[in-house]
């Protein structure tokens, strides 16, 4: 017959076993069954495909040598400046009061 400690040693490994085993289980009981659905969206959204099929007209492709240019430019700080762009005139109804909501 085995003595009192080893008895107590083995019925405590075993409470304690169940106590580390009763740990791992996940509670659920005060979430909602679509908890965590936003956060699955978002990071689903947010991985990109890596064998993405867009449909559609492709891309335009780049000229390695005019890229080349522009880089070189850049570099050598003489960066062909864009041609002056301007703002459409609109005309807006409403006067000058500055409140701009209907009146």
């Amino acid at each position: 017959m085995p003595s009192f400690t080893a008895r107590f040693a083995a019925v405590a490994a075993m409470a304690l076993a169940g106590l580390l085993l009763a740990s791992c289980e996940e509670s659920h009981l005060r979430l909602s069954p679509d908890f965590g659905v936003a956060v699955r969206q978002d990071v689903a959204g947010q991985i990109a495909d890596p064998d993405a099929q867009y449909a559609g007209v492709p891309t335009p492709a780049s000229d390695g040598s005019r890229v080349g240019l522009a880089q070189t430019r850049y570099q050598t700080d003489r960066v062909i400046q864009p041609a002056s762009t301007t703002t459409s005139q609109a005309v807006a109804g409403g006067g000058s009061s500055g409140g701009g909501g209907p009146q």
